[in-house]
């Protein structure tokens, strides 16, 4: 946590109640500190020091919280994220502490802007893998990896966590599967195709050299140089450089999960297979990805057919 001893001790519990009781991941925790952290150091600020009390927070307080965040530029996902983090709290402090907040209660959520996700086309998709595997035939580690990282992204539909966390122990290239640690701590098994099966073979081979080095990870699948396990953010520059390298503007590296949903319900997958494929908790989430189809198709028709551009005109 951030402020670690100027953490109140309600929330350092609430946040080892979510930890061990109901074994949420780190990435969840730290997302729950972080917002939790901003929250206690706005009601910090507006009581210019003096103690305060959670069960004391208004309608006003709460509002003038989220003004903050509104002028701070923060977005209106992670603004909700944030109130949804204080909602949480809230509700064990009623549980566990019989504090109750009708002002956190009653608030509502900002209202969300519906994005459809980008994603990349068929043909940019091909383009893209002529490219990496050019990149990777001289056998540089950094390119085989990339291009490992890229097929598995690609044939697995992974997160970028859930790529980076990967250990050996979890892959099967026998029977073509991978055991993914989701959101939630949830575990799912998905496949993974037979171009991803090849590269990550190759790329297995010329990481071998280099775990031998002192101070490596052995388990993780993707290493840098060094041997160590691949940071979030160095693996998300190495997918930008290869969607540069073929004009994929705007794409990040969480597109190609994207990708890989719109790609199996264009082909005729069923939603629910494609739900669990994803590992969403919820169908409604991988709903969006027909509006992804269906825009697409949209798009296709007014495109090609004679009569689909334009507005509509009554006959005299």
């Amino acid at each position: 946590m951030a402020r670690d001893v100027l953490t109140p001790p309600l929330v350092r519990e609430y946040l080892t109640h979510q930890e061990k009781a109901l074994d949420r991941s780190p990435h969840t925790l730290s997302a729950y500190a972080r917002d939790l952290d901003a929250f206690c150091d706005f009601l910090d600020r507006r009581h210019g020091g003096r103690t305060w009390d959670f069960a004391t927070v208004d309608r006003l307080a709460l509002r003038a919280f989220l003004g903050e965040l509104e002028r701070r530029g923060l977005a209106k996902r992670s603004a909700a994220r944030t109130l949804s983090a204080v909602r949480s709290f809230y509700r064990w402090l009623h549980v566990h502490h019989d504090i109750d907040s009708v002002a956190i209660r009653a608030a509502k959520t900002p209202r969300l802007e519906k994005r459809l996700p980008g994603y990349l086309l068929t043909e940019q998709v091909t383009a893209l893998f002529a490219h990496a595997e050019s990149v990777a035939a001289e056998d540089d580690p950094d390119a085989v990896r990339d291009l490992a990282m890229l097929e598995l992204f690609y044939s697995s539909g992974l997160r970028l966590s859930e790529l980076r966390d990967l250990d050996l122990g979890r892959l099967d290239l026998l029977s073509d599967q991978v055991k993914v640690l989701g959101k939630g701590r949830k575990e799912r098994i998905v496949p993974v195709g037979r171009r991803a099966s090849i590269a990550l073979r190759r790329w297995l081979n010329l990481r071998e050299e280099i775990v031998r080095r002192p101070g490596a990870d052995r388990q993780a699948i993707f290493v840098g140089r060094t041997g160590k396990r691949l940071a979030p953010v160095t693996i998300q520059r190495r997918m930008h450089r290869l969607y540069d390298a073929i004009g994929a503007d705007g794409m990040k590296t969480h597109s190609m999960r994207h990708t890989f949903a719109t790609h199996l319900l264009d082909g005729g997958a069923d939603l629910r297979a494609v739900q669990e494929l994803l590992g969403h908790a919820s169908l409604s989430t991988t709903q969006i990805y027909t509006h992804t189809s269906v825009e697409r198709l949209k798009q296709v028709y007014r495109d090609a057919h004679p009569r689909g551009r334009g507005t509509a005109r009554t006959e005299e």
